[in-house]
């Protein structure tokens, strides 16, 4: 993808046009950023449960008297209600966020950084995550890790592999990065308007905390996961931050999830 008002690498913050304005008022305070955030990880979590109620009402008829218990049950373990329930998060929690910008009266675009990128800024971030993934497949096999196993069931149960596929690798980077790196990187990072904060720092705090939020909330995976989701996030972050757009997160994440799910497939046929 090509920026015709091509990054300049050494101020890149500088990039008005996809960075959070520090010159101006912030569009939250910080009372309302902190409400924000635990606003936004609570919706996370509850546009999950409601994906999934809905889905396996919808979807498993064996259900349609059973208690919320039960669809939360079953449904959490079938492949296609699982699949189907993160297409729907990914719709409540993308219009949650673009509705609490509009009622901020915010460029949605702007302050997303929803814009083209550098080639070669693309370019090199996806050769840093090259490395992390032959690094992280190099720890995998000497720990006798088994990241995927989660998978499983899901595999097993979905009506359509390539539903799956699509909600894990496309559908959840999407909303992930539209959450983490998009509204809450965004409104932490203005915080630090102050001139004794240096905009370094501002993108720092930022990218340190919705990484560990990030990571924290993968409930699925384990202690050596999670840690391989932080370094994994903060390089997403320092992508958002390099190319100022939210747009190559985002293809990195794609490409992440695809390359684990391509290994996990290749194993299991």
């Amino acid at each position: 993808m090509t920026n015709h008002n091509k990054l300049n690498p050494v101020s890149v913050l500088n990039n008005t046009a996809s960075q959070p304005d520090f010159g101006r008022t912030p569009l939250f305070s910080r009372l309302g950023a902190f409400f924000l955030v635990i606003g936004m990880i609570v919706a996370f979590f509850i546009s999950q449960l409601i994906g999934i109620y809905v889905a396996g009402k919808w979807l498993l008829p064996a259900v349609k008297t059973a208690t919320v218990g039960d669809v939360f049950l079953f449904g959490g373990n079938d492949g296609t209600v699982v699949s189907v329930s993160i297409i729907i998060s990914c719709a409540l929690i993308t219009a949650l966020s673009v509705l609490i910008l509009r009622l901020k009266s915010a460029d949605v675009r702007q302050y997303l950084a929803l814009k083209p990128f550098s080639l070669a800024v693309g370019m090199g971030l996806l050769g840093v995550l090259i490395l992390f993934m032959i690094g992280s497949q190099v720890l995998t096999y000497v720990l006798d890790k088994s990241p995927l196993v989660f998978v499983d069931p899901l595999y097993q149960s979905v009506s359509s592999v390539w539903l799956l596929v699509f909600a894990m690798v496309i559908v959840a980077p999407i909303y992930e990065q539209l959450v983490f790196r998009g509204i809450l990187w965004s409104a932490i990072a203005e915080q630090f308007s102050a001139p004794s904060y240096s905009e370094q720092r501002c993108a720092l705090v930022a990218s340190i905390i919705t990484s560990l939020i990030f990571a924290v909330i993968h409930l699925q995976y384990g202690i050596y996961e999670i840690s391989t989701i932080v370094v994994l996030a903060l390089i997403f972050c320092y992508a958002r931050l390099k190319s100022g757009s939210l747009i190559l997160p985002i293809l990195l994440h794609i490409l992440n999830n695809g390359t684990a799910m391509w290994q996990y497939l290749s194993q299991v046929s």
